[in-house]
Order: structure tokens, then C-alpha cells, then sequence
């Protein structure tokens, strides 16, 4: 595990970014699970605003680390928010887009993007591998749309499941734990001094944090996990060789 903090959520988005661009240089396609929340958004107007030409964004296929279940319309679609603030503002081909259905049955829709996965994602050893797994982590603790109160969905034999937000009810698809750690890198993006608290617990108390938080479950079988976090969030973790 690889931690980076930096100064502010800019600093965050250009490490991030410096990042992404020296692995997409190495292969001649990527394939990228985009994560949803305000991170990220802030992610995607930085790439709008400052790497429309320096990026091969041809190179990139793009898919979802989870959807809630609403339309792309909505605007509480993980989707939509991408389209607004990234895909409408860079061009990216269309056939390079895939999208989950929140507008579907959840059911069908988590086996519908497995067999999407399977299709368009390079397998390791039969499971689809992202290229860079991008994710976020709730106050909770959750990460995609794995809460702590389904933590067994995590070890679910299944590419994609079907979560349930603990408050609202409203149902979400979501990679599993074992299509997550099996990606080729994967980066947690974190900002916020809501975070801290959450942020130092699964980092210094792994094994504990393991058996209640979803987060505390990333360990990709790669070894490549990297957490990318502006100095509110990492503001509690212990002092160390962590800044950037």
C-alpha cells in the first residue's frame, strides 16, 4: 500500500492524474472503473479544464465501480454526473463508454455488466482486471456501494451484487470484492476531515478494520493499492514519510 497526501483537492486531482498518465503511456489501451461522489466529480472538471490534449483519451474504455439504481437522467446517477462534467466537455467515443443500467431490474443489470466485464476487460485467471480501479470510501467505511452492514456480499463468488444503502434503502449495483481486487492498480481518492477518523482506522488498524469496514477489504492481488488523500482526510494517521 502506497499513501499520498497532498495539500488541497487541486494537488490531489494533478498526483492523481501525473499517475494515471505514466500507466496509460505504458500500453497502447486502459481500461478505468470511475468511481462516483465529489472527488471525483472535482477529478473530472480538473481533466476538463487542464487535460483535454495531453491525455490519448481514445486509449481509455471507461466503466463504473457502482450505479444507484435511477435512470441517467437522474441526478443522483453516478453516470450523469460523468457525462456532465467529463464526457460532455472531452471527446471520447461513445463505443468506449459502458455504462451500468440503474434504470434496470438490479438483478438482471449486476449480471448484465458481469457479462459485460467479462467481454471488454482483460481476465486474470477468468476474472475481468481494470487496467486503474478507481474508488471512494463513505463515512461508514463503505466503499463502491458495498455498506458495512452487507460485508458478505464482498466474498460473494458473483462479478457484480446488488447493495442496499443503509438509510434510504435504495438499491445499488456494485463491482464484488473479487472483481475489485482484481484489478491491476487500484486508488482510493479521499478528501474531507469527515473522512479522517475512517481513513486512519483502516490504515493502521487493518486487520481489525477488515472484519467491519468494506474498505479496509481492498488488497488487490497485484499489490499495487494506492490511497490519494488531501491533508483533512489524512489528518489523524500517525506521523510518517506519507506527504508528497
Amino acid at each position: 500500500m502506497e499513501i499520498k497526501i497532498a495539500q488541497d483537492i487541486f494537488s490531489l486531482n494533478q498526483a492523481f492524474t501525473d499517475w494515471m498518465k505514466t500507466i496509460l503511456s505504458q500500453q497502447e489501451e486502459m481500461t478505468l472503473a470511475l468511481s462516483g461522489g465529489s472527488t471525483p466529480k472535482s477529478l473530472f472538471d480538473y481533466w476538463a479544464e487542464h487535460h483535454t490534449t495531453d491525455i490519448d483519451w481514445k486509449k481509455i474504455k471507461f466503466f463504473w465501480s457502482d450505479e444507484r439504481c435511477v435512470p441517467p437522467t437522474d441526478n443522483e446517477s453516478n453516470y450523469k454526473m460523468t457525462k456532465e462534467h467529463l464526457f460532455d466537455r472531452i471527446a471520447i467515443p461513445e463505443e468506449h463508454i459502458f455504462r451500468i443500467y440503474g434504470e434496470n431490474d438490479p438483478e438482471r443489470e449486476a449480471k448484465r455488466y458481469a457479462e459485460v466485464l467479462q467481454r471488454e476487460v482483460r481476465t486474470v485467471k477468468g476474472i475481468p482486471s481494470f487496467d486503474i480501479l478507481m474508488l471512494g470510501m463513505g463515512e461508514d467505511g463503505h466503499t463502491a456501494s458495498i455498506f458495512p452492514h452487507q460485508l458478505y456480499l464482498w466474498d460473494t463468488e458473483e462479478l457484480c451484487v446488488v447493495g442496499i444503502h443503509p438509510q434510504t434503502g435504495q438499491k445499488r449495483i456494485s463491482l464484488s470484492g473479487k472483481t475489485i481486487n482484481a484489478a491491476q492498480n487500484v486508488a482510493f481518492l479521499v478528501a474531507g476531515e469527515a473522512k479522517a477518523d475512517k481513513v486512519k482506522e483502516i490504515i493502521e488498524s487493518k486487520e481489525t478494520a477488515q472484519k467491519r469496514y468494506p474498505a479496509a477489504k481492498v488488497c488487490p492481488t497485484s499489490g499495487n493499492l494506492i490511497w490519494f488523500m488531501d491533508r483533512e482526510a489524512a489528518k489523524k494517521l500517525a506521523a510518517g514519510s506519507y506527504s508528497f
